[in-house]
């Protein structure tokens, strides 16, 4: 698998890797990377990016 990190992530903090596996994308902590990683059906996973990238979705602090 080729993970990608995403263009938003800090080098040094806060990195998500995703990468095509199958008909799904799956998702990992880079700082983890012999982690446990989530599995998303691709379209689902595109439709998130794309509300991400358009900055419909609002960030909640725990």
């Amino acid at each position: 698998m080729q993970w990608r990190k995403a263009s938003f992530s800090d080098p040094n903090d806060n990195c998500v890797e995703c990468g095509p596996l199958g008909a799904s994308t799956a998702v990992r902590d880079s700082k983890n990377p012999d982690g446990p990683a989530h599995r998303y059906p691709a379209q689902v996973f595109a439709d998130f990016a794309r509300a991400v990238a358009a900055g419909a979705l609002v960030q909640v602090d725990s």
